[in-house]
């Protein structure tokens, strides 16, 4: 497959003007200017032209919950649910991931391994969607959050057993949920944390030596810096709430960014409504401690924690924005959803970029992203693994 662009997005905020792609079964095999890679394709080979667009890494989507249906009661809803309807309705949500130009998504709490069984559907070619980083079932405390997964431990041998199963089941990172969340009715408070010092070094122990990474849930302060000291790799929300508010510790996000720990703020698409729901003034309290890690230098990575309550599958893009709002330039917006994202799950040598020998994940756009983060929603066509995906169309193998 040949693909032609006005623009091809070769690095951070850097275009090659009037390029081409050329892709080969599932991996990219050359990156250049249009006639010297033209030249090269055979005459067989599909030839994709958009002289107008613009070809960019495909998007990673860092949090999703594929068990979930992102309506207003998400919970109510999966416990109602068999395994096949569930299964079913998570292939419908993977093809919008796919449409939305998302090629990549990590899957941080299943049920029954459902994730893992959809991701080899796609791996298949049987199911249109994105790779899947799935997590299988996060661990929680009994009662804890999220606990109607199934991961319900306690102590440190429960705790390492749950990663074995995980990881024997297909999993490629394992999901802590260190502080309690909104979610789960009942449950422990989001700033209140849920696992002893001991349990979480049991967690991470066990993961690093199979060679996962750890995502921790972790919004209150005291769980973040628990996640720090006991060496996850990836912290979700981040929020540094209290009990009765909010505090961001300096000499514990010195160590996120020192340690190269990514954080990943699982941003709603709809965050422009979040003043709504907390009042004002908790709102810009809960943005300008994005913007300080931002600032201070720590490693973001974009999610939008697709499944929860009223969020969609299509909304990473809008997103994105929220960044923007924060003053982040557009090029970091991008390497968030893409580069720094790959890197942050360990596929950084795999996706996430446009050069030879990786996987041939690619999104075409009507526009300049670097310069207007809604071209994003513009969508021409996404290639994921080398199979070609026209939104609107279906879905065919090149």
């Amino acid at each position: 497959m040949l693909i032609t662009a006005r623009r091809v997005l070769v690095g951070p905020g850097t275009y090659l003007d009037d390029g081409a792609v050329l892709v080969e079964g599932d991996s990219i095999t050359a990156v250049g200017p249009r006639a010297q890679i033209a030249a090269r394709a055979g005459a067989d080979d599909t030839h994709l032209a958009f002289p107008e667009g613009t070809v960019v890494p495909g998007l990673i989507d860092a949090h999703v919950h594929l068990v979930f249906d992102g309506g207003a009661d998400p919970v109510a809803t999966l416990q109602e649910s068999s395994d096949e309807t569930l299964l079913k309705d998570m292939r419908r949500r993977a093809e919008q991931l796919l449409s939305s130009g998302v090629t990549t998504a990590r899957d941080l709490g299943d049920r029954n391994g459902l994730a893992l069984q959809l991701d080899a559907e796609i791996a298949s070619g049987r199911t249109p969607g994105p790779r899947i980083a799935s997590a299988g079932t996060p661990a929680t405390p009994p009662g804890g959050h999220c606990y109607f997964l199934g991961g319900e431990v306690s102590g440190e041998a429960e705790v390492r057993d749950l990663v074995r199963r995980n990881i024997e089941a297909g999993a490629t990172v394992i999901k802590a949920m260190v502080t309690g969340g909104g979610l789960t009715k009942g449950g422990p408070q989001s700033w209140q944390s849920q696992f002893s010092p001991e349990e979480l070094q049991a967690l991470v122990d066990e993961a690093h030596q199979a060679g996962l990474r750890v995502a921790a849930h972790a919004h209150g302060t005291d769980g973040i810096t628990a996640a720090v000291e006991a060496g996850v790799d990836t912290i979700e929300h981040c929020t540094w709430m209290t009990s009765d508010g909010f505090d961001l510790l300096q000499d514990v996000l010195k160590q996120i960014i020192d340690r190269g720990i990514a954080v990943c703020p699982a941003v709603s698409p709809h965050w422009q409504m979040l003043p709504r729901f907390f009042g004002e003034e908790r709102a810009a309290a809960m943005f300008d401690l994005v913007r300080q890690m931002a600032e201070a230098g720590a490693k973001l990575i974009a999610g939008t924690d697709a499944g929860v309550q009223r969020t969609g599958f299509d909304g990473l893009v809008p997103a994105l924005s929220f960044y923007a709002h924060l003053g982040l330039p557009n090029g970091r917006i991008l390497d968030m959803a893409t580069a720094d994202a790959a890197d942050a799950l360990g596929l950084g040598g795999t996706t996430g970029r446009i050069a030879p020998g990786f996987r041939a994940d690619l999104l075409v756009v009507d526009g300049n992203p670097v310069e207007d983060l809604n071209a994003l929603k513009a969508v021409r066509a996404v290639v994921a693994e080398g199979r070609l995906h026209e939104p609107g169309k279906t879905p065919g193998h090149e």
